[in-house]
């Protein structure tokens, strides 16, 4: 499995960053720009909770596992590798939510915030890419506390 990538997950948060605010601009001056709903943010940082406290359960499991206290409980590996797997598409799901909250946030405020309901549309949408950020935090340390250490030959190089 590969490991995420920061650079694929800052390039997906641009490109759609700028997609989203040049749809808000068409969008605007056509009509009215769809709301951002409150849900957003929330939902984001349930996922970032989760997948954070799923991150701090494995590390614990896992020290306890190499210290090899009684009554240890391991974490199977189908369960890491399927937590792993959920960590990067949330993280992926989430740069890109982000983006597009970030791109319409960017256009709220460059557009007037002296209207009420835009200055609280731009705010949703601050948090939730804020939320997303979470989320890809939370992702890139599960993704570590699962890491398998690298393997070495007995000649000390590692192995193939």
């Amino acid at each position: 499995m590969k490991q995420l990538r920061i650079k694929v997950l800052v390039g997906l948060f641009l490109v759609a960053g700028v997609l989203a605010w040049a749809g808000a601009r068409l969008w605007d001056s056509m009509g009215s720009l769809p709301s951002v709903p409150l849900a957003a943010p929330i939902v984001l940082a349930l996922i970032a909770a989760v997948l954070a406290a799923t991150a701090f359960s494995f590390r614990a499991r896992l020290r306890a596992q190499r210290e090899r206290r009684p009554g240890a409980k391991g974490v199977e590996p189908l369960v890491a590798a399927r937590a792993v797997v959920f960590g990067q598409a949330s993280a992926l799901v989430a740069s890109l939510v982000a983006g597009l909250y970030g791109g319409v946030g960017v256009f709220l405020l460059t557009s007037g915030m002296d209207v009420a309901p835009r200055r609280d549309q731009a705010i949703y949408a601050g948090l939730s890419v804020l939320a997303g950020a979470a989320v890809v935090a939370a992702a890139i340390f599960l993704e570590r506390v699962c890491k398998l250490p690298e393997d070495e030959d007995e000649a000390g190089a590692p192995a193939a």
